[in-house]
Formats: structure tokens, sequence, C-alpha cells
């Protein structure tokens, strides 16, 4: 085997324990021994001189020297990927995959929707998509897993280049006959009377809200708590009261009739933002990039372009 081919492999599997966290996670994805993996890590470490990792009671964390070989192969495996796509896409966008990571919310109706309307023009588009906690999304796109992530942020990631980003407020929904549903905003001591599903603690709208409502000194008591805005959304639709949730995640629902959405008028609902992530330093494939812009364009709410 060749010196080369011999970096190729123990690269791969460098970058399996990085994204396992541990030698025998690496073994299950690729299929081979963990002892043939530690061998090639070994090979590496001989060979650069500095331990790639740090063995920890739970498993393997990369070191400092690891983590910049880390970003260094990612981005020799995203160039090798994207070489080959503008290859494919010599004779215009007619071949090409797209791998997206978002929050749950976009994955309800706004990125299939969007993936529908981009296909229209370019049929031989391939999509993955994943929803996933934001600071997985995040991840994603750090780890090269994912080419684009759609999420909530209230901060700045470093290797995350942010290609749009937006003001993203919390609104109260409702059912169209509902008593608030002739407002355009409300304030929490409005909502108050009426009962309420949230999502899970772990949401960024969750988190605006809960600190809202400590700053109001005001105690919600959920009718509902749920991880899925599926669930919330059915709540509302059968009657059982209100929900919270960004305007992106209803729009086509808002549009349709089906849901009123009032933006919550409370200082601080407004402290994250929606952000099209990519990985800062990488070359995007055509494909990528077009499907990219055509996100951007369609992220603002109508009126606000």
């Amino acid at each position: 085997m060749s010196s080369h081919r011999l970096q190729e492999t123990s690269l791969r599997y460098f970058l399996e324990v990085v994204r396992g966290g541990s030698l025998t996670e690496a073994a299950t994805r690729l299929n081979v021994s963990a002892s043939a993996i530690s061998r090639q890590v070994a090979m590496l470490e001989e060979l650069l001189g500095v331990p790639l990792f740090e063995r920890r009671p739970r498993g393997m964390a990369p070191s400092a020297a690891g983590e910049l070989l880390a970003a260094h192969a990612r981005r020799g495996a995203l160039e090798a990927e994207r070489v080959v796509s503008d290859i494919q896409g010599l004779q215009g966008l007619q071949r090409g995959h797209v791998r997206i990571a978002c929050s749950s919310g976009f994955a309800n109706e706004f990125l299939p929707q969007a993936i529908v309307a981009f296909r229209a023009l370019h049929p031989g588009i391939q999509f993955e998509l994943e929803a996933c906690d934001p600071a997985d999304v995040t991840e994603a796109v750090l780890l090269g897993d994912a080419d684009i992530g759609l999420t909530y942020s209230r901060a700045a990631v470093q290797g995350v280049r942010v290609s749009h980003r937006q003001a993203a407020s919390v609104f109260a929904l409702m059912r169209p006959d509902h008593p608030l549903a002739k407002q355009r905003s409300v304030t929490l001591a409005q909502m108050l009377p009426f009962p309420i599903g949230l999502s899970g603690p772990d949401t960024t709208v969750r988190q605006l809200f809960d600190v809202a409502c400590s700053n109001r000194a005001l105690v919600f008591e959920p009718a509902l708590v749920s991880n899925r805005f599926e669930a919330l959304a059915s709540f509302v639709l059968h009657g059982g009261g209100l929900a919270i949730a960004g305007e992106i995640t209803v729009r086509e629902r808002v549009r349709r009739g089906e849901l009123h959405a009032a933006e919550i008028r409370e200082r601080g609902m407004r402290a994250r933002s929606v952000e099209l992530q990519t990985l800062a330093g990488r070359t995007l494939p055509e494909v990528v990039r077009a499907f990219l812009d055509f996100l951007c364009k369609a992220l603002p709410a109508p009126g606000t372009q």
C-alpha cells in the first residue's frame, strides 16, 4: 500500500474517531475492527510526532493538534466532493446533491416547499434533510456532515460562515376565532388567562419566552409541553389554546388562514436570529451555492425584502 493511500485511510479513520468520540463508535460506522482504527491513528501520530487525542475514561477527545488536523482533513474531503460535483454540473445544474441540517421548525413546511420550488427549476438535484436541535445543526456544518445549516442562533460560532441572518421574534399562535386573533401583537399579560402549549426548554423560542416571563414575574403553567411543533399546532387547531413559534415555522399556515400569529410584544423577544450557515473557508459546490442563494431570497417574509 502506498504512503499516500495509507495516509488517506488513516485520515478517514481519524475523522471517524473525532466524529464518534471513541474507537468503538468509529469501528461500528466503518465496519472494521477497533484495533485496525487504533493502528491507523497511531501511524498518524507517529508520522506527525504529536498525540492527536486525549484518552479519557469515557472516550477520546481530539487534542489541539487533532483539532487542527481534523479541520484540514474535513476541508480536504469537502474540496474533493466539490470538484466531483462541479464536474458533474458542467452542463448546468442538472445533477448534484445538497445536504441540509435544520432546526425542526424549518423542516415542517419552509424547507420542503423551497426544495420543491428549486427542483421545479433543476429536477436533477437531490436533497438530504435532517432536523435536529439548534446546536447540532451548527455542529453538523462544522463536521462537514451538512453543506447548509438553517437554525436559530443567539451567538456567533467560530468556524461558521453566516450567509444570511435576520431577526426572529417569537409569536403567539392561535385559531382565527380566538379572542386575541384581532391583535397583531400581544403581551404576556394578555396571554396569561389562556391555556398554552410550549416547546421543550432546549429550544431558543422557549428560552426567550421563559426569560421574558421571568422579567415580568409571570408564571405560565402549560397545558402541553412537546418537542414536536406539529403536536403544538394540532393542540391549537383543536381549540386547546395558544402556542408559541417563530414566524417562518408558521408562515404557510398563517397564509392559508389556518392560524393567526401575533408577535409577542416583550423586551428580549428578538434576541435570536435565523441563520443560514456554511463552513468557513470552504468553497461550496455550484449546486450548493445556487440553493443557498435561493434560500437567502426565500427567508425574508413577503414585503420585507
